[in-house]
C-alpha cells in the first residue's frame, strides 16, 4: 500500500517525499472562482485561505509542477465539493484542462453531477479519483462511477474494512482486466459524520463541527445514562502539547486487513496539520507499513506495530474497530 498525504504548501512537497509518502492531494482556489462564487461554493471542502490548507497562487502551482516532474511524486488536486452552481461546472472544466496542461493529471471529485459532466465534455485524458465525499459504500454505486470514468475509489470514513473487501471482490469478479486503485482513510480527523451528508463549514472564522470535543465508546461497555463526562478544557490542552500519533483519528490496527481487502493506497489527513507533525506522521505510518511487510500474521503485526510505535498507549481514537 502506498501512502497519500495530503498537502497545504508547496513548501511542504520537499520534506514530505523525503519522510516517505508516495504522492499527495492538495487544494487550490484560483482568483476568478474567489471572484464568482467566493467561498459560498467550497471548490474543494476547505473554505480557507489564511493558513496552510491550500495552496496559494497559480505560480506556486506552476512551482509544484517543477517539483512533481522533478521528484514523480504526483500530485492529485482536490474538487470534492459537495454540488455547485450549473455556470460552475464549465469553470471548473477549464480549471481541470489548464491545471492538467500544466502537469497535473489526477483529480478528486465529491459530486456525482461534475463526474457527469466532465465525462461529457472533459477534453483532456485526466485520471478521476472519487472523493469519501460522493459516500459510496456498495458495488452499485462504484459500478456507476467506475461508469462514469472514476480510476480509484476513495472510501469514506464509514466503510469497515470487512465492507471494502466485499465492494473490492465484486469488482475484482465482474471486472477482472479493468482493475481500480482503492484509497482508505489511515491517519487524522476522524470525523463523527459522514462526508456526503455534512454541512459544516471548514473555514478561518469557525471551527467546524468536527472539531466539537467528544468521546467515541462502545455501547455495550458503558451505561449511556450514566456517562456524562465530555473533555474538558485541560484534556483540550494537554492533547495539543503532548503530540501521540494518530490523537484525531487512528486506523493502524486496521492496515493487516485493509491489506487484505485489496486497499491499494492509505491516506494521511494532513492539511492544515504542523510540517513537523506530519513529517513525522508519514514516517511513523511508513514504520508501520514496513512492520506489516514482515508480520507473519494479523496478532503479530498489532503487537509489534503497538509496541514499536507507541511509547506508552495509543490515542483510542479509532477509525476502524478490530479485535486486539
Amino acid at each position: 500500500m502506498k501512502i497519500t498525504a495530503g498537502l497545504g504548501s508547496v513548501d511542504d512537497y520537499l520534506p514530505y517525499v523525503e519522510a516517505g509518502a508516495d504522492e499527495f492531494f492538495c487544494g487550490y482556489v484560483p482568483y476568478e472562482w474567489m471572484k464568482n462564487g467566493g467561498l459560498t461554493y467550497p471548490l474543494n471542502r476547505r473554505e480557507v485561505l489564511y493558513y496552510n490548507v491550500q495552496i496559494g497562487s497559480e505560480s506556486e502551482m506552476e512551482i509544484l509542477a517543477a517539483l512533481v516532474r522533478r521528484k514523480k511524486k504526483i500530485v492529485t488536486v482536490a474538487l470534492n465539493g459537495l454540488f455547485y452552481a450549473p455556470h460552475q461546472y464549465p469553470m471548473i472544466e477549464a480549471l481541470i484542462k489548464r491545471l492538467f496542461h500544466m502537469g497535473f493529471s489526477t483529480f478528486i471529485v465529491g459530486d456525482m453531477a461534475l463526474l457527469v459532466f466532465l465525462k461529457k465534455n472533459l477534453t483532456v485524458p485526466a485520471e478521476i479519483h472519487v472523493s469519501g465525499e460522493m459516500s459510496e459504500s456498495n458495488h452499485i454505486m462504484i459500478d456507476e462511477m467506475r461508469s462514469l470514468g472514476a480510476k480509484r475509489i476513495i472510501f469514506h470514513r464509514k466503510v469497515t474494512p470487512q465492507e471494502m473487501k466485499s465492494c473490492i471482490d465484486y469488482q475484482k469478479m465482474q471486472y477482472p482486466k479493468q482493475p481500480l486503485e482503492y484509497e482508505a482513510f489511515a491517519l487524522n480527523e476522524l470525523c463523527h459524520f459522514t462526508g456526503a451528508f455534512c454541512s459544516s463549514l471548514h473555514c478561518d472564522e469557525l471551527a467546524p463541527a468536527c472539531r466539537l470535543p467528544y468521546r467515541l465508546i462502545r455501547t455495550e461497555q458503558a451505561d449511556i445514562l450514566n456517562y456524562k463526562r465530555q473533555p474538558d478544557q485541560a484534556d483540550l490542552e494537554n492533547a495539543v502539547e503532548n503530540f501521540v500519533l494518530g490523537q484525531s483519528g487512528c486506523g493502524l490496527c486496521a492496515l493487516w486487513q485493509l491489506r487484505d481487502a485489496g486497499i491499494t493506497h492509505i491516506k494521511l489527513v494532513s492539511r492544515g496539520n504542523y510540517t513537523a507533525d506530519t513529517i513525522e506522521d508519514i514516517r511513523q505510518l511508513k514504520n508501520a507499513l514496513n512492520i506489516l511487510e514482515k508480520s507473519t500474521c494479523e496478532k503479530d503485526y498489532k503487537k509489534q506495530m503497538k509496541s514499536r510505535l507507541f511509547a506508552n498507549d495509543c490515542s483510542h481514537n479509532c477509525y476502524y474497530i478490530t479485535e486486539n
